[in-house]
């Protein structure tokens, strides 16, 4: 990471900053995928590039600011829609946090991809995982959440709102529901004999839309190896059954070397009894000194059976 350090007279036109950092990271992959997951099942070519600048500030009074956008997904900056961009202001245990941030319910939550990474995501792109964001993108992706910390607990709430109304056509395209997303989460962290244990929970909601609730665990032992588990279930406006979800993922990290493997199964998908996707997915990641690492990767998605696969094999270089 390459850091710039700029006078406080640089980033505003009024005095009484105490300190301001900017800070600029890069990331990039080269590989191969493939698998029938891809058009005609070909090994293609992977390349992906990605620059993040974080700049972060604190005031004379002790509350700390900041903002950072991801150019590879910033969306020419939208006002109004999320784009990679995200805010904060902290003092103490109190935050807040805006953009393209977690709902209360996702940032309580733990995923079960615990250790590993590939280029292509396979670990996480298979039809068994839950990334818990599945109404975070509501309204634009723009959330605002507010959450206070203190002793390894962590509580939050968040508001996504509509930037139309229901019905309004803007850019040919029909406004959706209009109703704010509301979540509230909980995640709180122990030391038990050298494990460290999280127990996450949360629930969100969007009137005439649907209601989640899900709950998370997760184990980091000593020795490098981790364990987690997450339910959730998800009532659906109008639809006959509750959609389920659960998942387990095992993890090991050791010096340089990293191995993940999670599987997980949604039942009554969208509502409609009987339908159920599952899949699960493999990463292993060796670091290689100096920001250069290898990775591969393999997900396998069975989707109300229909079968897919995918791989992936490269080198990622972080800056």
């Amino acid at each position: 990471m390459k850091t710039l350090l700029l006078a406080s007279t640089a980033l505003v036109a009024t005095a009484g900053i105490a300190a301001a950092d900017v800070a600029i990271s890069g990331y990039a992959e080269i590989g191969i995928i493939g698998g029938d997951a891809y058009t005609d099942s070909r090994t293609q070519y992977h390349t992906d590039i990605d620059v993040t600048f974080s700049m972060t500030g604190e005031s004379d009074g002790g509350l700390a600011f900041g903002a950072a956008v991801d150019l590879d997904e910033n969306g020419a900056f939208g006002n109004t829609t999320q784009g990679g961009e995200t805010y904060f202001l902290s003092y103490g245990g109190l935050r807040l946090d805006m953009g393209d941030t977690d709902s209360a319910y996702d940032a309580a939550m733990q995923e079960v991809n615990l250790a590993g990474a590939s280029i292509a995501d396979d670990e996480t792109a298979h039809a068994g995982f839950n990334g818990n964001s599945g109404m975070d993108g509501i309204h634009g992706g723009q959330n605002a959440r507010v959450s206070y910390s203190a002793s390894g607990l962590t509580v939050g709430v968040s508001a996504a709102v509509a930037d139309c109304d229901e019905g309004t056509i803007v850019g040919g395209v029909a406004c959706p529901n209009d109703n704010p997303a509301l979540a509230i989460g909980a995640a709180y962290t122990a030391d038990m004999g050298g494990t460290s244990i999280t127990v996450g929970g949360g629930y969100i909601t969007q009137e005439d839309f649907a209601d989640m609730v899900g709950i998370s665990v997760k184990a980091a032992m000593a020795g490098g190896f981790s364990v987690g588990v997450n339910f959730s279930e998800m009532d659906i406006e109008g639809a006959a059954e509750n959609q389920t979800h659960m998942a387990i993922g095992v993890g090991y990290s050791m010096d340089a070397l990293s191995l993940g493997l999670n599987y997980g199964v949604y039942n009554d998908v969208g509502g409609v009894d009987g339908v159920e996707n599952s899949g699960f997915g493999f990463a292993a990641t060796y670091d290689l000194g100096g920001g250069l690492a290898a990775h591969a990767g393999f997900g396998s998605s069975d989707r109300n059976g229909a079968d897919s696969d995918s791989y992936s094999l490269g080198l990622s270089m972080s800056f």
